[in-house]
């Protein structure tokens, strides 16, 4: 009869088990649901600033024709809904280099970079997409703990049953960093290899500069005197035996 009621038991436990992992499981799945919706909402923000952006510039730079069309068409590739959140991160992408050109070529426009109305624009699109980014920290979040409960023990068999399965990351596409190349251009006194060259030291004793005994030879070292001996007395000829 106890080995019954302990195997009731341990039934009872594992459903109250399941019931709570199954709770847990739904609740994440949701958050994720919800997490991408903020981010979607994000991104619908920012393909709407993009038209009156590109109007504003066309307005400067109107010659940038093709620079405008291709922001355009990269809008176009993003709002056709992507099926995944890695294929919308990669349409994001393409479309983020395609602005990052168009603030280039606005940066040859002095009168464009004046323009109130560019410059509201600009400072909301900076807006949008720094909350994009922090919607993209907090949704990949929830994203990993939900799978780490989807792939963990004993959790991941209540998954299966349940039918959850793993959420993808929106991840920004890693863009290549450009290293700018700062030349100083050639000077005069340059070393070997475009190293600047080096002033002769005038300090005394300093290795390359100038010797400061009497009748040294340009550019010769000093010599080192051992302890205890005599200096030479700069006002005798050193050529006159001592009498």
């Amino acid at each position: 009869m106890i080995i019954v009621w302990i195997l009731i038991g341990l039934v009872v436990l594992a459903a109250i088990v399941g019931v709570v992992t199954y709770n847990g499981l739904i609740g994440l799945r949701n958050k994720v649901e919800e997490g991408w919706r903020q981010i979607d909402v994000e991104l619908k923000r920012r393909h709407d600033l993009i038209p009156n952006l590109v109007e504003t510039v066309k307005g400067y730079a109107s010659h940038e024709r093709g620079t405008l069309e291709e922001v355009m068409q990269a809008r176009s590739a993003a709002m056709s809904g992507a099926a995944t959140p890695a294929a919308a991160a990669q349409a994001e992408g393409q479309l983020s280099q395609a602005l990052g050109r168009l603030m280039a070529v606005a940066e040859a426009y002095p009168d464009l970079k004046a323009n109130q109305n560019f410059l509201a624009l600009q400072q909301e699109l900076t807006s949008t997409e720094d909350r994009i980014a922090s919607s993209r920290r907090y949704y990949n979040a929830l994203v990993r703990d939900l799978n780490t409960k989807v792939e963990s023990v004993p959790s991941n068999i209540v998954a299966n049953m349940a039918g959850v399965k793993r959420a993808e990351y929106f991840e920004a596409p890693a863009t290549e960093a450009v290293v700018p190349n700062v030349s100083f251009g050639d000077t005069l006194g340059q070393g070997p290899q475009g190293a600047p060259g080096v002033a002769p030291s005038t300090q005394p004793g300093a290795v390359g500069g100038p010797s400061t005994q009497p009748g040294a030879a340009p550019g010769a070292l000093p010599q080192a005197q051992a302890p205890g001996a005599a200096q030479p007395d700069p006002t005798r000829d050193s050529g006159t035996p001592n009498a």
